[in-house]
This record gives C-alpha cells, structure tokens and sequence, in this order.
C-alpha cells in the first residue's frame, strides 16, 4: 500500500454531548473514540484539520493507520465517521484496533479500468453505471488492498459484472459472499445499460414490425 496514515490524538476524560460540543467548537477537535482487541475502548480527540486532510484521500479508508495517543502508537482501521450534514465538518469517528494475526472487515473501494474503452459504450452506445461504489472484503491487515479493479474493456452492452466475478487479491474475500453466492448475495457491482430507447424498445418494434407484415 502506497499511503501511509499517521494522527496525532489526545486521550479525553471529559464526556457526553457537551464536551462534545465544546471540544468541536473551542479546540476546533474532533471527538472520537477507538475500541476492539482485549484493551477497553477509549475516548480520544483529533485536530479537525488533521482528520478533514486525510479523508479527503480516499485511500484513508481502506489502510491500517496509526494513532499516536499521547505518545502511544495504536494500529487501527476507521469503521465509522459521522459528518455535518450541511456544513464541511466531520462530527465523531470510530476507529477499530486491528491485530496482525485476525481478519478486519473493510470497506474497499472499487476503481474502474478502461471505460473509454468500454465495448458497450464504444460499440453499442451503452453507458456505464457503477452500483456498487464499495465492497466490504475480509482479510488479515497485511493484504488489505487500497482498491478492487473492474476491467470494463470487454464488457457489452446488457452485461454486468458481479462480485463473484472480481478478481480479489490473494487472502482478500467478498463479506458478502461469505454468507452464499446466490442473487441475494452477488450483487451486480456495474453495469453497461443500453442506449436510451435502445435494444429492448428496438427488439419491440422489430417484433411488431414482423407482426404487422404478417397480417
């Protein structure tokens, strides 16, 4: 993995939506907590522009990072962030420990290759649309991919490309293939549509026009 995470963080004793609050407004900080692994969880704060700098790559949320709290390094993957909904503000974070030796669950980005190439668009007209914009993937820390790779190259138009259907990395598996393989479980991750008023409505006015010969 290319990037690397670091965050300087501060333990808090001071709790509740009060402190919360004045934590955001006075210190400018963000509050946040980490839990997981055999150490109880704990309250911690982040400078705000430190946070707000590294989540704006989006490779933040698929690497280990390191927390320096209070001069203690903790190894750990953000779970969950809560953001303003009106202003550019990051409100909590949840960070979990992460251990060489267990599996993290992960939500990994999926990065499409080749759409100017794309056989559906190029040849059929078609347009691309991603439905999964992430998977969440299972794995120990080491082989925690930065992104899944869609090669759109030879896909056609009415085609999609399932989960089953993405090459992960070796140690790297879907969660959501995890509990079966059926259509409940592997979800089309893209797909190339049809132009508008496309195959579909040209194979009804073929048909009808068939018809209407006939008669």
């Amino acid at each position: 993995m290319s990037n690397e995470f670091d965050l300087n963080a501060t333990a808090r004793e001071d709790l509740g939506k009060g402190a919360s609050r004045r934590l955001r407004r006075l210190a400018n900080e963000v509050p946040a907590i980490i839990y997981g692994g055999s150490k109880a969880p704990q309250n911690i704060s982040i400078p705000h522009k430190d946070i707000l700098k590294a989540t704006s790559n989006e490779a933040f949320f698929s690497h280990i990072i390191t927390l320096h709290v209070d001069g203690k390094k903790e190894q750990v993957v953000i779970k969950d962030l809560q953001r303003h909904p009106a202003k550019p503000r990051i409100m909590h974070a949840d960070f979990q420990r992460v251990s060489a030796k267990q599996t993290i669950t992960v939500k990994v980005p999926v990065h499409l290759l080749n759409e100017d190439k794309c056989k559906g668009v190029k040849q059929g007209g078609g347009s691309i649309l991603k439905t999964m914009s992430e998977i969440e993937v299972i794995c120990l820390p080491k082989d925690l991919p930065e992104y899944l790779e869609i090669d759109m190259a030879n896909i056609d138009v009415g085609d999609a490309v399932h989960i089953s259907q993405i090459d992960f990395p070796k140690g790297v598996s879907s969660l959501e293939l995890s509990h079966g393989n059926d259509s409940d479980h592997d979800h089309a991750v893209v797909t190339v549509q049809p132009p508008r008023g496309g195959m579909a409505e040209d194979e009804e006015d073929e048909e009808a026009g068939e018809e209407a010969g006939e008669e």
